[in-house]
């Protein structure tokens, strides 16, 4: 006897309203909803940007911040790069910023790359010493007393070395190599190769996604830090560029050869507010000029990184 083929099940006529088709309106909502959102974003760098670039008298006009432009100059940046304070406190950052991910990238994937192989030395004590950094640190008062001790007060590397590793960008490596089939690094020992040639020739290239994403991290936090500076760094000269926007953007400080002094409103020159504004323009343009090139990588170095293991 022949047999009948089982009936699918029918689905139910009432669907949750995930697996509904959105309607028209829905969708009309959806998109003010967005946009709005991106308007409240959007919003206040449009004005900063714009009030860089506005004449002391459109600044006079407006009451502050300024929001239909008028007169645009970019005399407020000729200021800040002509060669000051703000000049030499963007190459520093730029600068600390470039070695510091550099030397903090390769330390954290070599330090990933040990903590992933099970058969390491030390593997379980080394990882319970970075997961206890996570929670417990050593205070702000024995950390400068150790890198006074160290000689590096008023020193470039004081800004580096310090926080030169971080546990959780770590453990992020860590869990992403552990991902990496275990079969691909067994036939390349077969075939004669070392730890150093697997982790350059396999396990790097298999994590660029992870690298990228843990890179930006470090690049980011270095570029945005000021406190070390605020501690270790007494020669304003070497001051970074956050440090600077900090005490004359939020402090009100007037720096040494930074080009922030009043003008003459006849003249349309620009004053403090201008230069402030443009301060934070060039403050957040590294980021922003960065950040698309690793957005392809986000996503998935975060979450692959962190469910992994």
């Amino acid at each position: 006897m022949r047999r009948r083929p089982a009936r699918r099940p029918r689905r139910s006529r009432h669907r949750a309203a995930w697996e509904g088709r959105p309607s028209a309106l829905g969708q009309l909502g959806k998109g003010i909803a967005l946009c709005l959102i991106v308007l409240v974003v959007l919003f206040p760098l449009y004005t900063v940007v714009l009030t860089s670039l506005s004449t002391q008298a459109d600044i006079i006009r407006s009451g502050g911040m300024v929001v239909i432009p008028g007169d645009l100059t970019i005399a407020a940046y000729q200021q800040i790069l002509d060669g000051g304070i703000v000049t030499r406190a963007a190459i520093v950052s730029v600068g600390i910023t470039a070695v510091g991910t550099i030397i903090s990238t390769v330390v954290s994937i070599l330090a990933a790359y040990g903590l992933s192989r099970p058969g390491s030395v030390g593997h379980r004590p080394i990882l319970f010493v970075f997961l206890i950094t996570m929670f417990f640190g050593a205070g702000m008062i024995p950390t400068y007393l150790l890198v006074s001790n160290l000689g590096l007060i008023n020193s470039y590397w004081a800004l580096i070395l310090p926080g030169a590793v971080s546990a959780f960008n770590v453990l992020i490596l860590r869990n992403f190599f552990m991902g990496i089939d275990p079969a691909i690094t067994d036939a390349a020992r077969i075939d004669g190769a070392g730890d150093w040639r697997i982790l350059a020739r396999i396990v790097v290239p298999m994590s660029t996604a992870a690298i990228a994403v843990v890179a930006l991290f470090y690049g980011v936090g270095y570029f945005n830090a000021f406190f070390n500076a605020m501690l270790y760094i007494n020669d304003n000269a070497k001051w970074p560029l956050q440090l600077v926007l900090r005490s004359y953007v939020l402090q009100g400080v007037t720096l040494p050869g930074s080009g922030t002094g009043q003008v003459d409103v006849a003249t349309g020159a620009v004053t403090g507010l201008p230069v402030k504004m443009a301060i934070m323009v060039l403050a957040v343009i590294p980021v922003l000029a960065i950040y698309p090139f690793v957005q392809r990588h986000f996503t998935k170095g975060v979450i692959f990184g962190a469910i992994k293991g």
